[in-house]
C-alpha cells in the first residue's frame, strides 16, 4: 500500500515539474514576444562618392541631415563594396555574399535546371534567352535578408533601385519594382525597367509609397530598402538644390551633382523626420552605404566627355581606383548603439547584413563577420 502511494506521489511530482516547466517556457516566451524587434531602414546612396559629405570634412556639400545621420551613431570612414558598380554591390547587401559566391552559386543551380525540362531541345537564340532570363529572376533561388528577418515576424519593402526584376525575387513583402511584361525587353526604354522600374520615383518623384508602407504596418517591425537613384546621373536636381551652388566658384558639373548629393540628404531628413512624427524613431535602426564610388571635385569638369559625366571622372565607378570602392558606414539606433563614435577600421558591407542578424539574435550562417556586436 505504501509502495503504491509512493507511486502515486512520485508521478503527482512529475506532472508538478512538467506543468511549472510549461508555465516558465509560456512565461518566457511571452516575455520574448513583449520584447519589440526594431524597424531596420537600410540607405543605399547611388553613385555617391565617399568624399563629398560635410561629416567627411566636404563643407562644399551641404549634407546636414547625412551629418547628423553620421554623429548619431557610429560612423566607419573606410567601408568598402565588393564591386565598382551597383548589381553585384547590392546583391551582396541583401545576401550578405561576395559577387564571386553569388555568381558561382548562380551558375550551379542554372546547370542543374539546364539538365531538366525541355531546356535542351531548344535553339541556339532560344537558350540565350532561357539563360538571360534565369539571370534576371536568379535572386530568388538566395536566401536574403527579407526572406530570413520574415522568420522574426517582419514586414519588408523595396523602394528604389533594383535589379532582380521584382521586389518579390528579393522576398520582400512589398515594393515598387514589378519587373516587365514579354516582349518589353530590349526594346526603348527597357533597360531603366532593369534598373529598377518603378522603384527609380522613389525620391526623384514621390516619397509616398514607402510612407504608406510605414502607416500600415505601424504595428509589427518593418525592414525597408530604401535606394533612391540618388545622386546617380541625370544630374536634375530641383532649382531649389542647384541655387545652393549656383554662384559658388566651382564647375557646373560639380554644382550639378552636389545638388544631387543635397536632394538625396534631404530625402533622408524628410523620412526622418516621418518616423520621428509617429514616436517610431527610438524603436528604428537606420543603416547607411554606397552601391559605388564617384569622382567629381569642385574644379573638375566633365559635362564634355559622356563617360567621365555618365560615370564620374577617371576614379569614379567603372575604375580600379579606391575613390570607386570606398563608402562611409553608419549604424544609427537612438538608445542602442552609442553616439558620435569612428572608427577607421578597414570593414566591407558584405558585413552589413551579418550586423543586423547579430542584433536581432539570427545565427549569421552563410554570412561573413558582424560589424558591430550588441555584445562588445
Amino acid at each position: 500500500m505504501n509502495q503504491c502511494k509512493n507511486s502515486l506521489f512520485s508521478i503527482f511530482l512529475i506532472i508538478l515539474f512538467l506543468s511549472c516547466s510549461e508555465i516558465i517556457k509560456t512565461s518566457e516566451n511571452h516575455r520574448e514576444n513583449d520584447i519589440r524587434l526594431p524597424n531596420i531602414i537600410l540607405i543605399v546612396g547611388d553613385d555617391q562618392g565617399y568624399p563629398y559629405f560635410g561629416f567627411i570634412g566636404a563643407d562644399y556639400v551641404h549634407t546636414p541631415n547625412m551629418d547628423s545621420l553620421a554623429m548619431s551613431g557610429v560612423l566607419f570612414t573606410n567601408g568598402y563594396v565588393p564591386e565598382n558598380h551597383c548589381r553585384p554591390s547590392l546583391q551582396t547587401l541583401v545576401t550578405g555574399i561576395l559577387p564571386n559566391a553569388f555568381e558561382y552559386k548562380r551558375d550551379s543551380i542554372m546547370n542543374i535546371k539546364m539538365l531538366k525540362g525541355d531546356y535542351k531541345i531548344l535553339s541556339k537564340m532560344e537558350k540565350e534567352k532561357w539563360k538571360n532570363n534565369f539571370n534576371f529572376h536568379a535572386m530568388k533561388y538566395f536566401q536574403t535578408l527579407p526572406k530570413i528577418l520574415k522568420t522574426r515576424g517582419y514586414t519588408s519593402y523595396q523602394g528604389g533601385k533594383w535589379w532582380e526584376f521584382s521586389y518579390q525575387n528579393g522576398g520582400f513583402s512589398e515594393g515598387m519594382t514589378t519587373g516587365w511584361k514579354e516582349g518589353e525587353q530590349g526594346k526603348k526604354g527597357w533597360f531603366y525597367q532593369f534598373m529598377g522600374g518603378e522603384g527609380r520615383k522613389l525620391v526623384r518623384s514621390t516619397m509616398k509609397p514607402v510612407y504608406n508602407f510605414i502607416e500600415k504596418n505601424s504595428n509589427k517591425p518593418f525592414f525597408i530598402w530604401f535606394a533612391p537613384e540618388l545622386p546617380h546621373y541625370p544630374l536634375n536636381a530641383p532649382e531649389k538644390y542647384y541655387n545652393l551652388y549656383k554662384e559658388k566658384h566651382m564647375s557646373e558639373s560639380a554644382k550639378r551633382y552636389y545638388a544631387n548629393c543635397t536632394w538625396f540628404d534631404d530625402s533622408i531628413g524628410e523620412l526622418k523626420q516621418f518616423i520621428r512624427n509617429r514616436g517610431e524613431l527610438e524603436n528604428t535602426m537606420f543603416i547607411y552605404v554606397n552601391d559605388n564610388g564617384w569622382e567629381q571635385n569642385p574644379k573638375q569638369e566633365f559635362r564634355s566627355d559622356s563617360m567621365r559625366w555618365h560615370n564620374g571622372g577617371d576614379k569614379g565607378k567603372l575604375s580600379v581606383y579606391d575613390q570607386s570602392f570606398r563608402t562611409p558606414i553608419i549604424f544609427s539606433w537612438k538608445g542602442n548603439i552609442d553616439e558620435g563614435i569612428v572608427y577607421d577600421d578597414l570593414i566591407h558591407s558584405a558585413d552589413i547584413s551579418a550586423t543586423i542578424m547579430d542584433y536581432l539574435n539570427i545565427p549569421p550562417e552563410g554570412y561573413i563577420w558582424p560589424i558591430l556586436s550588441k555584445n562588445n
